[in-house]
């Protein structure tokens, strides 16, 4: 063996730990997405990517992207399976997003729709937080940032990171931190709301999104997880809580009916009017969730069912969840319907003889196609 050979790096070596119950011999990085770099527990390390963070190949700070693999015992790279996994990584403001979080989360998720090999999306929160231990999916929009026209940039957000991670700041100010989140405002920079932008994504993208809540999941994280296809969470951590009109906000959109599709009409006013918390057992229940499971279960869970979509035929799956959306997305579901419906004709025989009968300029044969019935 040459020494060359002895040096070379493995194929996709074990990535950093980014989560507590993310077991790194599970996933590998996925190239052309790499990490700003993970502390304990997930926390961001705040290096800023080239361009800002705003160029195709920035280092992601706020969200974490891997794809699932197989190894053998000594943790070489034996394949890949058809999963990615998403997370948040904001554990130290309960995976609140900003802006950045958003873009960050919209280009990844946006990558695994367009990855041919990529049947399932698991979609979680690294956790806990360094601060104080508590776990989060995501507890929505970071009100710090939030203005009249949206949620706003942050001038350097990388050293707001660092200072809601404990950094220097000793001890914990919440009215310092919340002043510290305004002066980073990037007044350059319109405000945002382009969470909705990830909810039409997921919903859209023919691929199954799991949700695998292993905390927090309010306001706008909650109505991430009414947008997902599937549904797990921590029976130990996972609270769920629609906190949209505390703060002078609302989802009238797919978290509110959509919501009411899942659990029904009067409980969905219930859980929007008051607020109230309820537990994973509960959400099972009512059916905002569809399993509650062991905390230290839940990624393995994730990935099992994951597992399990992707093996199923990827037309059949494409057209289910595309089924089950038609009736709620009107015109512009039917649209993303009548798109796959298209696609599936161009692989038949007879449309491939239209096609053919054009470009060779002669009458098309339908002779050998039945009129189904």
């Amino acid at each position: 063996m040459s020494e060359a050979s002895i040096d070379a790096a493995p194929l996709h070596p074990v990535p950093a730990r980014v989560s507590e119950i993310f077991d790194p011999a599970r996933w590998r990085e996925v190239p052309g997405f790499p990490h700003a770099g993970a502390g304990p527990a997930g926390a961001s390390t705040g290096a800023a990517g080239p361009a800002g963070g705003r160029g195709p190949e920035a280092a992601l700070t706020d969200v974490t992207y891997h794809r699932g693999c197989v190894r053998d015992a000594s943790g070489a790279w034996l394949r890949d399976l058809p999963v990615v996994r998403v997370a948040f990584n904001r554990p130290e403001v309960r995976n609140a997003f900003r802006p950045r979080t958003v873009d960050e989360l919209y280009r990844v998720l946006d990558h695994a729709r367009m990855s041919g090999d990529v049947g399932a999306v698991i979609l979680t929160g690294n956790g806990p937080s360094p601060r104080d231990g508590g776990w989060a999916f995501s507890s929505g929009g970071d009100q710090r940032i939030r203005d009249r026209d949206g949620y706003r940039y942050e001038s350097d957000p990388a050293q707001g990171d660092q200072a809601e991670a404990g950094g220097d700041v000793e001890p914990y100010s919440h009215e310092a931190d919340v002043a510290a989140a305004r002066a980073r405002v990037d007044t350059a920079r319109a405000g945002r709301l382009h969470i909705l932008e990830v909810q039409r994504l997921i919903r859209t993208m023919p691929k199954v999104v799991i949700a695998a809540v292993p905390g927090w999941a309010a306001g706008g994280g909650h109505s991430l997880n009414v947008v997902a296809d599937l549904s797990l969470a921590s029976i130990e951590h996972a609270r769920f809580k629609q906190t949209d009109a505390d703060v002078g906000s609302f989802d009238a959109g797919y978290g509110s009916a959509l919501l009411a599709r899942q659990v029904g009409d009067r409980r969905a006013r219930e859980i929007f009017f008051l607020a109230r918390t309820y537990d994973a057992t509960t959400a099972e229940r009512w059916g905002a969730v569809n399993a509650a499971v062991p905390h230290a279960e839940l990624e393995d869970r994730a990935l099992e069912w994951a597992a399990i979509v992707a093996g199923k035929s990827p037309q059949a799956i494409r057209m289910l969840k595309l089924a089950f959306n038609l009736a709620d997305d009107g015109l512009a579901g039917q649209q993303v319907f009548a798109g796959e419906a298209t696609r599936l004709a161009y692989m038949t025989d007879e449309a491939v003889e239209g096609r053919d009968a054009f470009l060779e300029r002669r009458d098309p044969d339908w002779s050998p196609f039945p009129y189904y019935f």
